[in-house]
């Protein structure tokens, strides 16, 4: 692989465990997973976008040790569960966007739509996943100033990452569109829809009503 795995305590019984770069972090996740019964203990594995914290460890030397002779491929597994999210393309920065990749709005909704996604983390808010799939020319800035509120269920981008807001909040990134999939709750086993290495498809849909 690129670069050697880092390794960080992290309080009393938790390892932090850097890559080089979201592919690799994928990779490890889905090793760590794979391989995790002939791991020394571990309670809790949650992916960011450069590292990943094993806690509950009940041997951090002894897991590092293991850890640090593994090569990890460069790329992430193909494997996961796939999820379509139906959205109406409606959003108020869709013609930002659209301007910024320099194409209409119409084929913005189908760049976005033609991309296979994948659930690299989850964070900011219960249920919301961090998206990759864009290639790195469609990055896009957060706005410059964000929202008090952001509607439940709004599609939107920021940076390398698309995301699906579970619930009304304040947010900085870029609307696209909305969705009525419901990405959190909690009388659902698992709660959040979408959890990492989640493949993920959107599709155009037509306004309500």
């Amino acid at each position: 692989m690129a670069g050697r795995l880092t390794f960080r305590p992290v309080g009393e019984d938790a390892l932090l465990v850097g890559a080089g770069s979201a592919e690799q972090v994928a990779a490890l996740y889905a090793a760590l997973l794979e391989h995790r019964a002939d791991l020394p203990e571990v309670a809790e594995i949650v992916p960011a976008a450069r590292t990943v914290l094993l806690d509950g460890v009940a041997d951090r030397a002894a897991l590092a040790r293991v850890l640090d002779g593994w090569t990890l491929p460069g790329h992430p597994p193909a494997a996961g569960p796939l999820v379509t999210v139906p959205t109406v393309y409606d959003g108020a920065d869709l013609a930002e966007v659209a301007g910024l990749w320099g194409v209409s709005p119409e084929a913005a909704v189908r760049i976005h739509t033609g991309a296979e996604y994948r659930v690299a983390f989850c964070g900011f808010a219960p249920g919301f996943a961090y998206l990759t799939g864009l290639p790195a020319r469609y990055e896009v800035p957060r706005r410059s100033t964000p929202r008090s509120a952001v509607p439940a269920g709004s599609v939107a981008l920021a940076g390398p990452y698309t995301g699906v807001y579970p619930r009304s909040s304040p947010g900085g990134w870029q609307l696209l569109g909305r969705t009525a999939l419901p990405l959190w709750d909690a009388a659902r086993e698992p709660a959040a829809l979408l959890a990492p290495g989640t493949r993920v498809r959107f599709t155009a849909g037509a306004p309500d009503g």
